[in-house]
């Protein structure tokens, strides 16, 4: 047995002798997992005054409840890509955790810290304002809700694309607890170490009625998954800490306030990267000269209170985070030193939402106030040792504030007809300070203050921008057929201008301020959304059918142009590069063919095109039908799944067993398309048995058996040469000499045991 084999059984062993021995009875009584996956999940998307039934509301979502998310083994957001049409939750890899979400085809493919995400992320109804530290662990969720399409009015700018909920648990009014381990391991022996995973619950009554607790913690130690051939070392090492507690105080019947803290720590490798002009495309090899290391830390704080009156529900939410990161990634991904890459990144954030839900009449109505308080600082240094000046740095600081003024009001016009108007008002401000990444005589530091912004032409620049907007919707909704939802409408919202921190083309950067007329701020991206949907539950009693088709436009859409450099490795600019449209379609369906068998699918079909196209994007120095006829990135046209739940009922236990399969298409990542992601095929399987002891469950799980190589992102970095095997790699459909492809995990093993009481 070798040692590897022997930590692994030691440690099972450990944990089965621990779950065995928890005080349990064996139950009277017990709820089959294909009930609980195909109970009712409320959400909280609409902001009504009570969460309501997912299949009740009008708006495209996929909405996972806690069984659901324990049965998916999600374990970070980027888990439920291969669980929602048209939707895309990547690592962006060049700084581990930095979200690349992409919802029908609108998303960013962007590590600079300064940009505005199209996917608005909020937990437990606070957003997080940069797209730092967004792909991390998480644990302990009652639900989490993916919108799919633009949220404009009532969730705000940068929501373009959708947004994704995550609701944490909450404190209860009756004594409970869970405990869980899980152990992972790659199934084959030559690809890293084993990843562990302890976490744990207690929740409760503090002052019966009056005040509830909970108290949470995790703890994850991950040997990392990859072998860096360059020194035969486990590369994507990490280990993530999370202390979580939650007081819910009721001093009356009808107001509540619920409390919620959480410390975050993790610190391990930087990003797992694979040079695909040195490696196949097909393989898990990397030879990186610099392991790199991510060091993040982050406070957040939230209170929300409800207020239920006799004529509605008024509720706040104010939400604090401080989030720190500092990371080091070999950016060339060679075992050469070419290029690496040092950031240290600063964010703290408040925010205030005020809310008013209730009806009145035959009006549900809805409004509030929105008040966004923001300051980011980015340091960034290249390190370029084959240039005549190695070490390049500079970034930038930026102030950002945001105010919202909303409301929506639904027209119950009779029992099966509902008329929706909303409209939003929002107003944003900007104030930056950016050094150009270039190289200095005298090294300097963005977060201390010491880097010279006072020369536009060979230093930085100070600017402030502001924008205003207003967003508006109208829809319907009608239930006049049967068991059938239809709904439908028009909405309209906005991406944040702004400003790009990694400049390292001073001149080119001053020749497109000077076309813009002196403007130096990137405008907004502005997208109008038309839906027909329909939700169809209850078909023979056991089965359900949402569909939706959509139709966006998007005019001055912002991308990241990327232009090889000599000096800098790659410059990088944020330009409103053109206008598209995108025509979609979406199904999810569901079926309990019997009592003990269901079966999932999703279909999600997409076509974009460019309408206008206004910057030279294919690099050939002309604006011509060749940039047109590019491909937008971030869009996959097709995604498909299904997956087969079967129980078996054991008498006094059930052992239920998940088999999923999810296709995603090949798609364009950098505007040019000279960096391309490949078509993906994931294939999961899960065995979980609910023992005959009360509350003990144990799952033994594989992931990505077809063992498919997923890579997050392309670079148009200009390094590589001859693939490794003195193989030729096609050009024209996946270009490979120079392009970095941060790595997802390969087919793995896993093993968890969980004890409730």
């Amino acid at each position: 047995m070798t040692a590897k084999e022997l930590r692994r059984s030691l440690t099972l062993g450990a944990s089965l002798l621990a779950a065995g021995l928890a005080t349990a009875q064996a139950q009277e009584e017990r709820r089959s997992t294909i009930s609980e996956l195909t109970d009712t999940i409320v959400v909280t998307a609409t902001k009504s005054q009570d969460p309501e039934d997912v299949q009740d509301v009008a708006v495209a979502v996929t909405a996972f409840n806690e069984n659901t998310i324990d049965a998916l083994n999600v374990r970070d957001l980027e888990d439920l890509t291969f669980s929602a049409p048209n939707v895309s939750l990547d690592d962006i890899g060049t700084a581990r955790g930095q979200a690349n979400f992409s919802i029908r085809g609108l998303g960013v493919n962007s590590s600079i810290g300064s940009i505005d995400p199209a996917v608005g992320v909020f937990v437990d109804g606070v957003y997080l304002g940069i797209n730092s530290g967004v792909v991390f662990d998480v644990f302990d969720l009652e639900s989490i809700e993916v919108l799919r399409g633009p949220q404009g009015i009532l969730f705000g700018r940068n929501t373009t694309g959708g947004a994704v909920l995550l609701n944490t648990g909450n404190p209860t009014d009756e004594f409970q607890g869970k405990v869980t381990y899980i152990l992972e391991t790659p199934i084959d022996d030559d690809r890293g170490g084993v990843n562990q995973f302890i976490m744990g619950t207690v929740s409760g009554p503090l002052v019966e009625g009056k005040l509830n607790g909970k108290f949470s913690v995790y703890f994850n130690d991950d040997e990392g998954y990859f072998q860096n051939l360059a020194n035969g070392e486990n590369q994507g090492a990490a280990e993530t800490q999370i202390i979580r507690g939650a007081l819910e105080y009721m001093p009356t019947e009808n107001l509540t306030f619920l409390g919620k803290a959480e410390l975050f720590d993790n610190y391990g490798d930087g990003p797992s990267a694979q040079n695909r002009g040195v490696f196949r495309r097909d393989t898990f090899d990397l030879s990186i000269d610099e392991p790199g290391y991510i060091d993040v830390e982050a406070q957040t704080f939230s209170l929300r209170t409800d207020w239920e009156l006799n004529f509605g529900t008024i509720t706040n939410i104010t939400g604090y985070r401080n989030f720190t990161q500092r990371t080091l990634g070999d950016i060339d991904s060679t075992p050469a030193f070419i290029f690496h890459s040092p950031t240290d990144t600063a964010q703290d954030q408040f925010s205030n939402e005020l809310r008013y839900a209730g009806t009145w009449g035959n009006f549900d109505v809805k409004g509030g106030l929105f008040y966004f308080d923001q300051t980011i600082a980015v340091t960034e240094k290249r390190i370029i040792p084959v240039v005549p000046f190695p070490d390049q740095v500079g970034g930038g600081t930026q102030d950002q504030t945001i105010w919202g003024l909303f409301g929506q009001v639904d027209w119950n016009m009779n029992e099966d007809l509902t008329l929706t108007g909303g409209l939003r008002y929002g107003y944003e401000e900007k104030d930056v300070a950016i050094a150009y990444v270039i190289p200095r005589a005298v090294q300097c530091d963005i977060l201390l203050g010491t880097c010279p912004t006072n020369d536009i032409n060979t230093t930085g620049f100070e600017d402030t921008d502001d924008w205003s907007n207003l967003s508006p919707k109208l829809g319907f909704e009608y239930t006049g057929l049967g068991d059938a939802l239809v709904y439908g409408g028009w909405t309209r919202a906005f991406r944040s201008g702004g400003y790009n921190f990694r400049i390292t083309n001073p001149a080119l950067f001053a020749q497109q301020v000077s076309d813009r007329g002196g403007k130096i701020a990137t405008d907004e991206e502005k997208v109008d959304s038309f839906e027909l949907g329909t939700k169809i539950d209850g078909i023979a009693g056991r089965g359900l059918i949402n569909a939706a088709v959509f139709f966006t436009s998007i005019e001055d859409m912002q991308r990241e142009v990327n232009i090889a450099s000599a000096t800098s490795g790659v410059s990088q600019f944020i330009l409103n590069t053109a206008d598209a449209e995108i025509l979609g379609l979406e199904v999810e369906t569901q079926w309990a063919l019997t009592d003990s068998l269901l079966l999932t699918g999703n279909l999600g079909l997409i076509d974009a095109e460019y309408t206008d196209v206004r910057f030279d994007i294919s690099g050939d120095q002309m604006v011509d039908g060749a940039d047109e006829a590019l491909s937008i990135p971030r869009v996959p046209e097709m995604t498909y799944g299904a997956s087969v739940i079967y129980e078996l009922d054991l008498g006094n236990s059930f052992v239920t067993s998940r088999l999923s399969y999810q296709h995603r298409d090949r798609f364009a990542y950098t505007d040019n398309n000279f960096g391309w992601i490949q078509p993906i095929d994931n294939l999961d399987l899960d065995v979980t048995w609910q023992t005959p002891v009360e509350g003990l469950s144990l799952s033994v799980y594989a992931e990505n058996l077809l063992d498919e190589v997923q890579a997050g992102g392309d670079s148009q970095i200009p390094f590589g040469g001859p693939l490794s095997d003195g193989t030729n790699v096609p050009f024209d459909e996946f270009p490979a000499a120079g392009t970095l492809s941060p790595l997802k995990k390969g087919r793995l093993v896993g093993f968890e045991a969980t004890i409730a009481f």
